[in-house]
């Protein structure tokens, strides 16, 4: 097999977005209903914390796809953006938003874009497409995972550090509004509070990989870990990944941290799993454990402190236009197919 790889293109207010990807071996299976359901958990909806801009988010193969099976030669997939408006960035073509990616683009190509740009999360809707093949396609391999919302601000829902939680429930979880297994009134409280505020509020998204076969992934670059968390860092608005007790283990003595080995039903595994499936940078059998921290969304209507570029004169700005009150309901799809994505390309480099 072919090295998997994949490829976004597009921004926020251009015509289209899209992804390629190669290396989907010819014959594979590709099925539209488990993209577009990817989608629509991505998509805008009308709760508290999502941005009024909406996007039917058609999906228009364009190559390597017929009739639903993969020829082998490159997947081209777009999506055409519909509802832009932006005449709503007028007053910051010069004046950055607070950590937007808006100053550091201006220096780096002399512009700030409307939209974001491709630095825009409208770019995780093609990331989900890839996504939701690489999901289905692990799935022929035994592999199945599932994301969540575990907090939102200082609301806490239910987590894979203190729970044992099934991927029947995550996706039972993925039919509500807000994905999340405990706390969802709370959470969603919270989000209306910021939002009254004029202001934006984070918090975290965990994913789950059941599953996993031992051996995948090498030591040091190579590693599982990294290669994970490479794709996830892709998502905008990531700010922090941590695999099983992460941070947590700083804390513990090593006879602690450990996770102990034991024989059931005559083979060797782990009694617990505070690594997260990974020693090495290799997958040790046990469910891959991930916990993601999403940034407030930074385009608040709330004033702030901005410089003109242009004019080089200190000013306030106060953003207008549609955005996501808390991203991370939204984001959950992203992270999921963005450890998707990860683990099929280990999985291939294997063969």
């Amino acid at each position: 097999m072919n090295n998997v790889e994949v490829k976004i293109y597009g921004a926020s207010h251009e015509g289209v977005i899209g992804v390629s990807i190669s290396g989907i071996p010819k014959g594979s299976l590709i099925d539209m209903a488990e993209i577009n359901e990817m989608l629509r958990r991505r998509g805008a909806s009308s709760s508290p914390w999502s941005t009024p801009r909406k996007e039917a988010d058609e999906v228009i193969l364009r190559s390597g796809v017929i009739d639903g099976v993969a020829t082998g030669e490159l997947i081209i997939a777009e999506i055409e953006n519909k509802n832009t408006r932006p005449q709503d960035y007028s007053n910051v073509l010069s004046v950055p938003r607070p950590s937007h990616a808006d100053y550091v683009s201006f220096y780096k190509y002399g512009k700030i874009f409307t939209g974001g740009g491709k630095f825009s999360g409208r770019l995780t809707a093609p990331l989900c497409i890839a996504g939701a093949i690489c999901k289905s396609l692990l799935k022929k391999e035994g592999i199945e995972l599932g994301a969540y919302v575990s907090s939102i601000g200082a609301i806490e829902g239910k987590s894979y550090k203190k729970d044992e939680i099934t991927l029947e429930e995550i996706e039972n979880a993925h039919q509500n509004a807000l994905p999340t297994l405990k706390n969802a009134d709370a959470m969603t409280e919270e989000v209306i509070k910021a939002r009254g505020e004029l202001d934006s509020v984070g918090g975290t998204v965990e994913c789950i990989v059941y599953g996993m076969p031992i051996g995948i992934g090498d030591n040091l670059s190579n590693g599982l870990e990294g290669a994970i968390a490479y794709e996830v860092y892709g998502v905008p608005g990531v700010k922090g990944v941590e695999f099983g007790e992460g941070f947590g283990l700083s804390e513990m003595r090593g006879s602690m941290a450990n996770d102990g080995i034991v024989l059931k039903d005559g083979h060797p595994t782990m009694l617990t799993n505070r690594s997260g499936g990974i020693n090495g940078g290799i997958s040790n059998g046990m469910p891959i454990t991930l916990r993601v921290a999403l940034r407030p969304t930074p385009s608040i209507a709330k004033e702030q402190d901005s410089v003109d570029l242009i004019t080089n004169e200190p000013t306030k700005i106060s953003v207008k236009g549609r955005h996501d009150g808390c991203i991370v309901p939204r984001a959950v799809a992203a992270i999921e197919s963005a450890v998707a994505i990860a683990i099929y390309k280990k999985l291939n480099e294997q063969e």
